[in-house]
């Protein structure tokens, strides 16, 4: 069985408390307990409904104390499909914890108030899912009881949301109109919402189909560990981040371009026939080899690029801002490498996607670009061609605080 993550984000009180609430209670997947639990506090409230948006209010409770906001994540699982739920604060503030949400999320669900329709965070959220190469987008039209599920008013949402999304690189995008208080197009199909002819929101993530998603052409293992436990035994330990590595595969070492082939690959129940992305394994090698932790196991006809000057789009997670010529930590697969900025080119506006070139101070959840010269080079792809060999962190040399996630280009 599969497993689908995906990512729940919206304005401030869209509606996605509410939405999972109701996703865990109509798929069955709430507790005894719990639901006898959010019932008195429901009573006590004074509200005659069972409010399934307490199943997720211990992230509520955080804001109020002031505590840092995380993602919070939520388990449940369908006889079609396992699932996990990171759900992202909704306050522009938290943005930096959206993308850390929907990094490594195969879909996106934006929830979309349909008194307000399409609002600052719908873009900013929408434009983060696109520049991180999500691949599904789920766009949940909620409250429809609030509009007396008015065809027109979800069909000028859609338009215009529509319109937005042509400027961004999404494939596959599904909207659905619902109402998480009520259940309407959760689970079950609404009655209410007699002209919309499509899936159910369950119905929908239970039938992504995520098979293309994953790179399985370019081969990247970058080296974790070396393990030899004996003087006959030398084993490489890694996660393969793209590609299928295969016993008797002909493969090239980097960074010292000797090639060799694979004599055996083992994972903790024993040897496998092959071993793609996300196995962690251990990979044995014919004859002996100078690699340590950070070098790359690939393919001969199939190299990453070898680069020191770094071109890179970054979200700024930090409340020291990117110093122009600062000096930072970069942690790219399993290497760790020093930098410093040579220019900061510019930072995106969210709402118009333009590029502000006149300020170019990247202050904490903004996106922007800008070039590093790193100490030595570094084996990378494109993001848009391979996310796990495309991507880095940025870390404050001095705070050894993570400052930014990278992109890139």
């Amino acid at each position: 069985m599969d497993i689908l993550k995906f990512a729940t984000v919206g304005s401030v009180d869209d509606g996605k408390s509410t939405l999972i609430g109701r996703l865990l209670f109509d798929s069955k997947s709430i507790y005894e307990d719990q639901l006898a639990a959010i019932t008195e506090t429901s009573k006590k409230r004074g509200e005659d409904f069972v409010n399934l948006a307490l199943l997720t209010d211990g992230l509520r409770a955080e804001r109020e104390q002031g505590i840092t906001i995380d993602v919070a994540y939520r388990y449940f699982s369908t006889p079609q499909r396992k699932f996990i739920i990171a759900d992202c604060p909704g306050h522009i503030e938290y943005t930096r914890n959206m993308v850390t949400g929907a990094s490594s999320v195969d879909a996106v669900v934006i929830l979309i108030d349909a008194r307000h329709g399409v609002v600052e965070q719908t873009k900013r959220h929408s434009f983060i899912t696109s520049l991180l190469q999500v691949k599904h987008l789920i766009v949940c039209i909620n409250k429809m009881d609030l509009v007396d599920y008015s065809e027109d008013v979800y069909n000028k949402i859609k338009k215009d949301f529509s319109s937005f999304l042509t400027r961004l690189s999404i494939p596959d995008v599904h909207f659905i109109p619902i109402s998480a208080l009520d259940g309407d197009n959760v689970v079950d199909k609404s009655k209410n919402l007699p002209w919309y002819g499509g899936s159910t929101f369950l119905y929908t993530i239970e039938n992504l189909h995520l098979g293309s998603d994953h790179n399985h052409v370019d081969c990247r293992f970058p080296i974790q560990i070396v393990i030899r436990p004996n003087l006959d035994y030398r084993a490489y330990a890694g996660r393969v981040e793209s590609g299928v590595f295969k016993p008797g595969d002909e493969v090239r070492l980097l960074p010292s371009g000797f090639t060799t082939k694979i004599k055996k690959i083992e994972t903790i129940d024993g040897e496998v026939k092959e071993a793609f992305h996300p196995m962690s394994v251990n990979i044995l090698l014919e004859g002996e080899h100078d690699l340590s932790r950070g070098d790359m196991i690939t393919k001969p006809n199939n190299q990453p690029e070898k680069a020191q000057d770094l071109d890179v789009m970054l979200c700024w997670l930090n409340k020291t801002p990117l110093n122009p010529k600062g000096k930072y930590i970069i942690k790219h697969t399993t290497k760790e490498v020093k930098a410093i900025t040579k220019e900061i080119l510019y930072k995106v506006n969210i709402n118009n996607l333009h590029k502000d070139e006149e300020d170019k101070v990247i202050r904490m959840n903004d996106v922007g670009r800008a070039k590093f010269r790193v100490s030595s080079p570094l084996f990378i792809d494109k993001f848009k061609a391979n996310k796990n060999s495309g991507s880095l962190i940025l870390i404050d040399q001095f705070t050894n605080e993570t400052v930014a996630a990278g992109l890139i280009l």
